[in-house]
């Protein structure tokens, strides 16, 4: 009698390059192995850039210092049948540890897959608008002029009509720079020094060989240089840095789940969006009223209802969908929403809305286009109104006023949301934000209730007149408002008042002005 054991799988390891610094420039290749990792190991460097592609189960460590012990512990962690994701920065395979940690889990046994990433060398230049090559530059040369890094044959380079990418080169720009021009190269060669590239805090130096160290001091010390006529380029082809909002910090004061479409929105501006709820959304404290409510809508009981938040259209789907219903369990209905936020949140569930305002997104604007009751047509004259515990009264009456039965349920409560930690509490009261976007009159009032003022130096930008007042009753200056109640529009609004200032100051970047004018009060300060 034969018998056989069973063999425990093992598990497998990717080893993929995360790219120069945009999580957007990771691959869909090294998304998809990031979403099936159970083991994500990163270096502090790549950890934020993967994170949002990871499962939400999935454990990330950063790896140990020694590479070897970062193979033992990914080998180790294979033989248990995880399946193990390393990520290295750039590409992962120029100036990274990828041969030692790859070749260690080759002699393992372990099945093992390389998926490179976008490197540094082009995309960096890239994100600074400066192609390394063009029409009249071919030839390429890629040195790591890092401090560790052997001497390069700077009499070769120099002599090169190519390009010249320097990886590594900041803290020793003078001295490359100056090798060059001792070879040959003349001093009047254009180079563009970018720090921190392809992120929102990007910063790029233009100037020739013999001004770049005066010109690059006080600069991160890691970044990418380019030397050569293609940097005459930047001036046409800048795009990254000049995004209207670049390298703002701008503060959002809205929930979670509310606050990601509009942090989207201002990412795609350059801004660094910085999420900060100041509204918690609970259960209503009787819930009797909406659970007649919910009953009453299967039933038939009404001939609308009328959603006035992504909220309310939340409450009422959760409610639908506990008694084991779907969308159709609104067939018959008519439902109106109050703007196109609303609406979306609406249209996810599967229901196209037979109401949403032509004109100005708020409570006015869908009375102004909602039809009155006529007993002939309408079967039914009631209209169920699920929303916030303090919501206004103003839609109840208009509606009133127009024939209709109004049964006005409390949905949801909204409370204060407890305060920010104490960094983001000082960065809001010493202009550490470059702008605060406010959605609502309770966001206002709830930002400076748990947090205090946002300082004068700070751009505030607002929903609609109602917030306005609000903010200017509390003692704000409203720089900014959307021209109709909506958050993209409030970005968008805001991206337009970013260009402006940019326009009127081309030197520095105003969110930077900001925040070098609130270090210096804080230091001041201290």
């Amino acid at each position: 009698m034969s018998t056989s054991r069973s063999k425990k799988k093992l598990g497998h390891v990717t080893f993929l390059g995360a790219g120069p610094g945009d999580p957007g420039l990771l691959t869909i290749r090294a998304a998809d192995a990031l979403a099936t990792a159970d083991l994500v190991v990163v270096d502090r460097d790549t950890r934020d850039l993967v994170t949002g592609q990871c499962r939400h189960d999935a454990e990330i460590v950063i790896g140990a210092a020694d590479p070897g012990d970062r193979a033992k512990a990914i080998i180790a962690a294979a033989r248990e049948g995880r399946r193990v994701v390393r990520v290295l920065p750039g590409d992962g395979v120029l100036l990274a540890s990828l041969a030692e940690e790859a070749d260690a889990v080759a002699k393992a046994k372990l099945p093992l897959e390389i998926v490179p990433g976008v490197p540094s060398a082009t995309a960096v230049p890239a994100y600074a608008g400066v192609p390394v090559t063009d029409k009249k530059t071919h030839a390429v040369h890629v040195v790591d002029a890092g401090p560790d890094a052997p001497e390069p044959d700077w009499a070769a380079l120099a002599s090169s009509p190519g390009t010249l990418v320097l990886l590594n080169c900041v803290k020793s720009i003078g001295k490359v720079a100056a090798a060059l021009i001792e070879h040959g190269r003349k001093p009047e060669t254009a180079i563009a020094v970018t720090t921190e590239g392809a992120t929102r805090q990007q910063h790029t130096v233009v100037s020739t060989l013999d001004n770049i160290d005066r010109d690059a001091a006080g600069l991160a010390p890691s970044g990418v240089a380019v030397v050569g006529d293609v940097v005459r380029l930047r001036d046409r082809l800048s795009w990254w840095e000049t995004k209207p909002l670049f390298g703002w910090r701008v503060l959002v004061p809205r929930t979670k789940e509310q606050a990601a479409a509009l942090s989207e929105q201002l990412v795609s501006y350059g801004a660094i969006p910085v999420e900060v709820p100041t509204i918690a959304v609970e259960p209503p404290r009787t819930p009797q009223a909406m659970d007649r409510a919910i009953r009453g809508l299967v039933s038939g009981r009404y001939a609308w209802i009328a959603f006035t938040s992504v909220n309310a259209v939340r409450a009422v789907r959760e409610k639908i969908e506990e008694l084991g219903l779907d969308a159709r369990a609104l067939a018959g209905v008519k439902v109106a929403c109050v703007g196109d936020q609303t609406a979306s949140a609406v249209r996810e569930w599967g229901i196209t809305p037979e109401l949403v305002p032509s004109g100005e997104q708020s409570s006015e604007g869908l009375l102004a286009d909602w039809p009155a009751y006529d007993d002939v047509y309408d079967a039914l004259d009631r209209v169920f109104l699920p929303r916030a515990d303090i919501a206004t009264e103003t839609l109840v009456a208009g509606l009133g006023e127009r024939g209709w039965q109004v049964d006005d349920v409390t949905a949801y409560r909204t409370v204060r949301a407890a305060p920010p930690p104490a960094d983001i509490r000082e960065a809001i009261k010493t202009g550490g934000f470059d702008a605060v976007l406010f959605t609502s009159s309770s966001t206002v009032r709830n930002l400076v209730g748990i947090a205090g003022k946002p300082h004068s130096s700070s751009v505030i930008a607002v929903i609609g007149p109602q917030t306005a007042k609000t903010a200017e009753e509390l003692g704000l200056r409203v720089d900014v408002t959307a021209s109709t109640p909506s958050a993209m529009l409030l970005a968008e609004a805001l991206a337009d008042f970013g260009r402006e200032r940019r326009a009127a100051d081309d030197v520095l970047p105003p969110g930077k002005a900001n925040r070098a004018k609130a270090a210096a009060r804080v230091k001041k300060a201290k």
